[in-house]
């Protein structure tokens, strides 16, 4: 092994990261980026390193990111003096380079998943490090969960290092059992902090969008940094569309190098290996803890990152752009003074860290669960509640996964896994995609199934277009693309995993298919010509401006998202599709059902018979004798939107019955029954009338008056005191029969002065507890006076309407003392 490997600051942490696995067969390693532990350390525990003697093992290497298995493949063979797929061997998804004198191999979480699905007991493994734990990437969190799992019941001699670039490290050592924690310090050069908030507010993210105003600020920075200071520049920026922007503000001036997952091998090589000249590194989150990049002096940091979102209401998944963590920050930071003294530029004011989250947010608590949820049913652990897991799952987006399984068949009705959810695990692709290969090879054929479906499962530049079709056409005509070549790839890869002939329709029909296979309830209809559309799952989206799809009635949505605050999807990849192949892929979707409804623009029942396709309408026809239970609904719902004022007939009578049951009810309670609008929309009282109901006319035609009497205490016999509690009419002095109106907050009577001579006093209401205000009025029926108190007003109130009023009404009795005068409705007689 060459010298060089020694002389990184893990070597120190090794013997007693040896000890810790002999003694108890568990560690955790924390140590800072920079030291080793992604190379010397699996080296030295394969007993590859003679100034670390230590037992012969097989070590396997997992890794969160392709990238980082690459390039740690490559630095761990150079320090050998081999080349990868020797001593040193990598696995990814569609491309293994490994041979019988491999010892340490470097594979994605994924595939190790995929082995530990394939193989429990790993056999031939003896030791496994799961690199950079402190990420919370959901693949490791699993594959942790599943080896402990292993050592606990099948191979106690298992050996595992959870290997972390921070040192909040009790965590992991508690759930390793109490597993002893290894720490490695590395040489800490001094790293300058240099606050550059934007001369400017902007505005914060939306979705994946960045602000223009943001990126500007920040390439100006690059330039400042460039012109102060010396070394390499590493940029950090959320997404390759940003670094993208970034680079071309930058110009041609400089080497700028792009350094992302989907980037180029000759970029990732030129941009992990040492520069001839000054360079700029434009990088996402790749380059904070899992990659050594040479030559950086200078960090300039967004302070931005991408994080996975779900919509599981509208079944959309995505990345958004959110603020960095202060542990992420302080891991960018630490990039600057790798090899030398160095500074970061902060392009936010020093206040915000007030306001960012002290660590990234685990992705287990956020992330589309499909297939971790099919994870753990192929483990034998459907609800997961026995795995080892740093963080629980939530119950809400099992529970959604739980459906999408079903759906697709790979889990049964107990959430255990099928057959077939054996084989899709296997397959390495999301269910969706798998449910999409298999299924679409028996339709379209192997090779349509696989190209459409490699198509899905890297997502195309958005220079490409949102056009799948055209996209296709694309890679498929061209080697030169990065893109076109890795689709080739896994093409190729996924072909080798159906057994199925290479016939079927035309590709345009064939493209349509697998999409909406992999996403039938992202099936979408367009609601008017260039006009919106609704998906299946009940979701509005919208094409961008200028798509190539507009004015397509039917497409398939591959790829959207849903911008913060906005009602609608944002379609970013779809293909067209006609309704047949709606129908066949979404037939699990398709529902035939009566639909009776209250029309609040005709006030009035429509029923019919509605084929859909999930929330999509596909046709209709009238339906003459609806379902009575649909009908009596609809009709419930009508009363509750327009108001039992509105749709029945009341009568004067019913009118004041109402109006004397609800002032009971207000004043005595009990068993006086609520006749307000809320209570009366249940529809109860007017039984058996409405069950009978057809249409808004028979809601006309019931007695409310007599539906109104089924609902007095008749029970306890208080219905007999109605007519005492809250008469209908008083009779007053003359004999006159006056309604009493209780439609405001006390009861009212409203008489004519002439016809209360010698009354003393109004009865009192409810059982005597509602005294019974009198509107006295004049003999043109005009009120003169309101009181309830009638011998207060005859003694103390009467003298000045008598004032008032006896002039304009000279025909009219007005005598002094009222309360022994008779009462009249005539009168005087001419003289």
């Amino acid at each position: 092994m060459r010298s060089v490997g020694l002389e990184l600051p893990v070597r120190t942490a090794v013997p007693a990261l040896q000890r810790a696995l002999a003694d108890v067969g568990v560690a955790v390693l924390a140590a800072p980026p920079g030291t080793g532990k992604t190379t010397l350390v699996p080296l030295a525990l394969a007993g590859l390193v003679d100034a670390l003697p230590g037992p012969a093992r097989r070590v396997l290497v997992a890794e969160p990111r392709r990238l980082a298995v690459r390039a740690a493949a490559r630095r761990m063979a150079w320090l050998l003096g081999t080349a990868v797929g020797e001593q040193v061997g990598l696995t990814v998804r569609g491309e293994r380079r490994a041979g019988p004198g491999t010892v340490v191999e470097v594979v994605t979480t994924g595939v190790l998943l995929q082995r530990l699905q394939r193989d429990q007991e790993l056999t031939g493994v003896d030791v496994v490090v799961l690199d950079e734990c402190h990420e919370r990437h959901l693949d490791a969190d699993t594959a942790l969960a599943f080896l402990l799992d292993v050592r606990a019941t099948l191979r106690p001699e298992l050996q595992i290092v959870c290997a972390s670039a921070t040192s909040d490290t009790a965590a992991w050592a508690e759930l390793l059992g109490g597993a002893p924690v290894v720490e490695a310090h590395g040489v800490a050069h001094p790293v300058e902090v240099v606050w550059a908030p934007p001369p400017r507010g902007v505005k914060p993210p939306q979705g994946t969008r960045t602000d223009p105003l943001l990126l500007e600020h920040v390439a100006g920075t690059v330039r400042r940094a460039l012109a102060e200071r010396t070394g390499d520049v590493l940029c950090f920026l959320p997404g390759v569309g940003e670094i993208a922007r970034v680079a071309g503000q930058l110009g041609t001036s400089m080497e700028v190098l792009q350094l992302h997952g989907q980037a180029p091998q000759a970029v990732q090589d030129a941009a992990l290996s040492a520069g001839t000249g000054r360079r700029v590194i434009l990088a996402t989150s790749v380059a904070e803890s899992s990659l050594t990049v040479p030559g950086v002096r200078v960090v300039v940091d967004s302070g931005l990152t991408r994080e996975p979102r779900t919509d599981h209401a509208r079944g959309l998944a995505g990345l958004v752009t959110v603020r960095a963590s202060l542990a992420a920050g302080r891991q960018r930071a630490g990039r600057a003074g790798r090899e030398a003294p160095g500074a970061v530029y902060r392009c936010w004011a020093e206040a915000e860290d007030a306001l960012a989250a002290p660590f990234p947010t685990p992705e287990i608590a956020q992330a589309e669960l499909t297939s971790f949820a099919l994870q753990a049913a192929c483990w034998g652990d459907p609800d997961a509640t026995g795995l080892a897991l740093p963080d629980r799952p939530p119950g809400g987006a099992m529970a959604a996964a739980r459906r999408v399984l079903t759906g697709l068949g790979a889990v049964d009705a107990d959430g255990r896994a099928t057959e077939r959810g054996g084989r899709i695990v296997r397959s390495g692709l999301h269910p969706r995609l798998a449910r999409a290969l298999l299924d679409g090879a028996r339709l379209v054929g192997a090779r349509r199934a696989a190209e459409v479906v490699a198509l899905l499962s890297e997502e195309p530049p958005r220079a490409f277009g949102d056009d799948l079709s055209e996209v296709w056409r694309r890679v498929r005509s061209t080697s030169e693309d990065p893109y076109a070549r890795r689709w080739k790839d896994e093409t190729r890869r996924l072909r080798r995993l159906v057994d199925a002939p290479d016939t079927g329709p035309p590709d345009a029909r064939a493209a349509g298919l697998v999409v909406a296979l992999a996403y039938p309830e992202r099936v979408a209809r367009a609601r008017a010509v260039d006009g919106p559309y609704l998906m299946a799952a009940g979701t509005a989206a919208e094409l961008g401006t200028g798509s190539r799809l507009a004015g397509t009635e039917w497409i398939a949505v591959a790829v959207a998202d849903r911008p913060a605050g906005s009602p609608s999807a944002r379609i970013r990849l779809a293909v067209a599709l006609d309704e047949a192949t709606a129908r066949q892929a979404g037939a699990a979707l398709l529902t035939e059902r009566e639909e009776v409804e209250w029309s609040p623009r005709q006030s009035e029942l429509t029923a019919r018979r509605v084929s859909s396709l999930g929330a999509i309408e596909l046709a209709a026809v009238p339906l003459s004798k609806p379902d009575r239970a649909l009908v009596r609904a609809a009709l419930l719902d009508g009363l509750a939107r327009e108001g039992v004022g509105a749709l029945l007939r009341w009568t004067p009578d019913a009118v004041s019955l109402r109006a004397r049951l609800a002032f009971l009810h207000r004043e005595l309670g009990g068993s006086w029954p609520d006749v307000g609008d809320a209570a009366l929309a249940s529809g109860d009282w007017l039984e058996p009338e409405l069950s009978r109901a057809r249409r808004q006319a028979d809601l006309e035609r019931i007695d409310v008056a007599g539906a109104l009497q089924r609902l007095l205490p008749w029970a306890t016999g208080e219905a007999g005191r109605l007519e005492e509690l809250a008469p209908e009419r008083i009779t007053v002095p003359t004999g006159s029969k006056i309604r009493v109106d209780y439609s405001g907050d006390r009861p009212v009577l409203a008489v004519k002065l002439q016809e209360l001579f010698g009354w003393q006093a109004a009865p009192a209401l409810a059982g005597g507890r509602v005294p019974l205000t009198v509107h006295l009025l004049s003999p043109a029926g005009r009120p003169a006076a309101v009181t309830g108190d009638l011998a207060t007003f005859w003694r103390e109130g009467y003298k000045a309407v008598r004032a008032d009023l006896r002039g304009r009404y000279p025909r009219h009795p007005w005598p002094e003392d009222p309360t022994t005068a008779e009462a009249t409705r005539r009168t005087n007689p001419r003289r």
